[in-house]
């Protein structure tokens, strides 16, 4: 459990949970199962299914120390005590949820070294930024997120190098601006102080926004300190004055100018065309981005295949021998496909030859890899990959590697496919998650008949007809392209 103290009393079995902080109540989880234990650093452990065990140490043995020191040289101490992961099985419904003491991760997070880094950063960063001092009200989980996020990338900085961060940055802020291009530069959820609404599901808030908009305005406040060492700086003295408590986004900003006398002095929230109130209130894309200079390295050689393979006329032959992707960065591969997800539909003769250079190689990789090469086949209605569509979905659970798949399927022609395999998997996935894609599957078309996971079974699947569009529908397309941690 998400707790500083727990006992088991064998002959009762009773286990007994204790947290010595206030925490809010969002923050309170328990997970139960066939889950065994293993020291990975001197206050860590991870916890897994026995056939995941062995994986989860190799991956992470001494690194969540080394992670954690890094977070503490820039923010102070962690004053959780213990920081242990448990691995979920697939149909986890999100990436990775940071409850005090013990990170929920999902296990499929455990084929990409790189994701699984920022991932697990991602979540200690958040035991200052939304446990220690959380966001008073959903409509602020920017203060959570952003703050987060920012953190995360300083600690990736610290321990991994700029460019590292930068070639991160970069893929995120691209999904940012692919999700702004979905929704709407207009859209009120692309404000960072949104009005949630009577009814609104606070989930719906969970969109590239809260983390990337909101890390653009943390980022542009560590400018305005000339040096990000300033900003850290002023961090651990946020932390301190409000731990323990929930916070509105003028007790940041309020502090931020207290801390900085002379930038009050200078009326740097008053800035034309950069007010802070315009950071929290504008739609749209961040007001200003970060330089990812520093990340050139990284950057330039996907940007030099993506022109050679979008370039006319084709020289496949060129392209194809130009890099050997799979000696890139997970991130670089990722990078290269949301290009080429961008730019789709391709001309046939181009995705020929991209499946024909790539696909089996993709084949070999994470899943956050294979999800948009698949995307791709979809978005390109490439019919010889198809049957990798099927299986990907018949072995993938989680929202991330579900939901942009089952949207850009019941977008094109091929909603009678995403029916059959919703209706081989349904009974696998997350119910929330259930609801959601039957959501997607229903828009557009009569009743969807689908099978009651509780009911019991018949040769018929049953009937079922929403009165409304639920807000499981109304949320998909803010989901669409987006893989966020909690």
């Amino acid at each position: 459990m998400s707790a500083t103290q727990s006992t088991y009393l064998e002959q009762e079995g009773i286990y007994q949970f204790y947290m010595d902080y206030p925490v809010p109540a969002y923050l309170v989880a328990l997970v139960a199962g066939d889950l065994i234990s293993a020291d990975i650093g001197r206050r860590s452990r991870v916890w897994a299914e026995p056939c995941l065990l062995p994986t989860a140490i190799s991956k992470l043995s001494g690194m969540v120390e080394r992670w954690l020191s890094a977070a503490e040289s820039l923010y102070g101490p962690y004053i959780w005590g213990r920081y242990d992961i448990v691995f979920l099985p697939p149909s986890f419904p999100i990436v990775a949820m940071e409850n005090p003491c013990l990170t929920f991760i999902i296990s499929s997070i455990l084929e990409s070294d790189d994701f699984l880094i920022i991932d697990v950063i991602h979540e200690i960063a958040h035991s200052w930024f939304g446990n220690a001092v959380t966001n008073a009200t959903w409509e602020e989980m920017w203060l959570s997120e952003g703050l987060a996020t920012y953190a995360q990338r300083r600690i990736t900085t610290e321990t991994y190098g700029a460019a590292f961060t930068c070639l991160e940055t970069a893929f995120r802020l691209d999904a940012l601006h692919r999700q702004m291009k979905l929704l709407g530069e207009d859209n009120p959820v692309s404000k960072l102080q949104v009005k949630l609404e009577p009814g609104v599901n606070p989930s719906n808030l969970m969109n590239l926004f809260t983390y990337e908009k909101g890390y653009c305005f943390v980022y542009y406040l560590s400018q305005l300190c000339g040096d990000p060492k300033h900003f850290d700086s002023f961090l651990r003295a946020y932390i301190e004055k409000y731990k323990f408590t929930s916070v509105v986004a003028q007790d940041l900003l309020d502090s931020f100018l207290i801390f900085f006398p002379e930038l009050k002095e200078q009326s740097v929230d008053n800035k034309a065309g950069l007010e802070f109130e315009r950071w929290l209130n504008a739609t749209g894309p961040p007001l200003a981005e970060p330089d990812l200079s520093q990340g050139s390295s990284l950057i330039r050689p996907v940007e030099t295949l993506f022109k050679l393979w979008t370039s006319e006329p084709l020289d496949a032959v060129a392209a194809a021998s130009s890099v050997d992707i799979t000696k890139w960065r997970p991130f670089q591969t990722v990078l290269f496909l949301d290009r080429l997800l961008d730019g789709s539909p391709l001309p046939p003769e181009v995705i020929k030859k991209l499946s024909e250079c790539y696909s089996s190689q993709l084949d070999a990789m994470n899943a956050e890899i294979r999800i948009r090469w698949l995307q791709i086949v979809v978005r390109n209605d490439y019919y010889p990959d198809f049957y990798k569509v099927r299986h990907f979905l018949e072995y993938q659970m989680s929202r991330m590697y579900t939901i942009p798949l089952y949207e850009d399927l019941c977008t094109g022609t091929l909603k009678s496919f995403a029916l059959e395999v919703f209706y081989q998997t349904q009974n696998q996935l997350h119910p929330n998650l259930r609801k959601t894609i039957q959501q997607i599957l229903t828009q557009g078309l009569n009743p969807l008949p689908t099978t009651d996971p509780t009911a019991v079974a018949t040769d018929t699947p049953t009937m079922v007809l929403e009165d409304k569009p639920s807000e499981a529908a109304n949320s998909a397309i803010s989901l669409r392209d987006v893989n966020v941690s909690a």
